[in-house]
């Protein structure tokens, strides 16, 4: 009864459960703004290669 008691009690897997969900949120969110977040560090890329031209 007492290991019942304690294994009820134990939030050990808790941390795994909250990182599981976490992820599942990100991997949606990336889903969802795919297009947005292509351009976006496609223009970033562009911006990076231009002003490293004027160096050289």
């Amino acid at each position: 009864m007492k290991t019942l008691r304690r294994f009820l009690k134990e939030e050990d897997g808790i941390g795994t459960v909250e990182m599981i969900l976490i992820l599942v949120v990100l991997i949606s969110l990336v889903i969802i703004f795919k297009n947005q977040l292509t351009s976006l560090v496609n223009d970033i890329f562009s911006h990076i290669v231009s002003k490293t031209g004027s160096v050289y």
